[in-house]
């Protein structure tokens, strides 16, 4: 049997150095195009696969980045097991940004407020990207203490951890207005997420600034709350509707639950928008196929876990830089649920 090519082989076939072969498999753009083509033709003819431990055991690391997320699935949904699609555009971005630098991913899923995260799996990667709730806060110091860490998500805590978020408040401050302003909605309830969501709280806080901006009653607690789920948003719309206040709007902390708030509507014999005027936030793909198309808050999930990605990498080549926190805007997607007659069912509208 034919002993394996190394790097070596490649090398002196393509006529470069060792690092050269590495920097074209691993970070291809900082080549040649010519350069990059050769050895990439080398590696080809020659059935060269790189070892990932030799290249650990040489460079220190593995080329492996962990993804701490909690449980792709929605197991309250009563049709069966949703995917959670806030969290699976977030791993997308992730993926994408691990791969165009040349790192694979290790995901590690749990329920939410996940008391035994794995240390030890943890340390088979060079760093980890943690999505807001995901790991207990002081799982989270032990995990940062070990290895560079970077929350996604929530707010900036710890600030001594590198962070990227979206500007939840300003969505909500956005949907809200829009609904009383241009819909003349005489009464916007609002559906919260669970109770301990940093990002369902900077939502309530932007519908109540939005209340406030127009002179209204500001109640101190969502109308009713589900768990960002499309189960916990049909709960959510059915006890709003039993307390026998049939609000003219309805704003949903995310687009699931306003999937959900759909359904509960129409158990109700009422229809969006003309009975109730709803909207979500996200703007997930199911948003502009829903019937009919959701009115909702853009926010850039894969360009956060793109983000928090480059944040990452930042960390490993510099584990003494200072801590840094990105905040990416969102901005209102109208569409027929709040009541507006569009040809184009992805009206984007100025960011409130």
């Amino acid at each position: 049997m034919p002993e394996a090519p190394t790097i070596y082989t490649v090398a002196r076939e393509a006529g470069v150095s060792i690092a050269t072969v590495s920097r074209a498999l691993r970070r291809p753009a900082d080549l040649r195009p010519e350069t990059r083509d050769r050895v990439l033709r080398a590696v080809a003819d020659l059935g060269y696969v790189p070892s990932g431990p030799a290249h650990g055991l040489a460079t220190g690391r593995t080329r492996v980045l962990g993804l701490a997320q909690t449980d792709l699935f929605d197991h309250e949904a009563e049709s069966g097991h949703e995917v959670m699609l806030y969290s699976d555009q977030v791993l997308w971005g992730v993926e994408r940004g691990a791969r165009e630098a040349g790192y694979a991913i290790l995901l590690a899923t749990a329920d939410q407020f996940w008391g035994g995260f794995d240390l030890e799996l943890a340390g088979k990667t060079d760093g980890m990207v943690v999505l807001a709730r995901t790991v207990p806060p002081t799982v989270l110091e032990r995990l940062a203490r070990r290895l560079p860490v970077v929350v996604a998500a929530g707010p900036r805590t710890p600030e001594h951890l590198d962070h990227v978020g979206v500007a939840n408040a300003e969505g909500t401050v956005a949907v809200t207005a829009h609904l009383l302003e241009v819909h003349g909605a005489d009464r916007v309830a609002f559906l919260g997420g669970p109770p301990d969501s940093p990002d369902a709280a900077a939502r309530f806080e932007g519908h109540q600034a939005a209340l406030a901006g127009a002179g209204l009653p500001v109640p101190d607690r969502p109308d009713a709350a589900g768990n960002f789920t499309e189960g916990g948003g049909r709960a959510a719309m059915r006890a709003l509707l039993a307390a026998g206040e049939r609000p003219r709007a309805v704003v949903c902390a995310n687009d699931q639950m306003a999937v959900g708030a759909l359904a509960a509507l129409d158990e109700a014999g009422l229809r969006a928008p003309d009975d109730v005027l709803l909207t979500g936030f996200d703007d997930v793909q199911l948003a502009r196929h829903l019937v009919p198309p959701l009115t909702t808050v853009h926010q850039p999930m894969r360009q956060l876990g793109a983000v928090a990605v480059e944040l990452l990498l930042r960390r490993i080549d510099d584990p003494h830089a200072e801590p840094k926190a990105v905040e990416l805007p969102t901005h209102l997607v109208v569409r027929r649920s709040c009541g507006c007659q569009l040809e184009d069912d992805d009206h984007h509208a100025p960011k409130g």
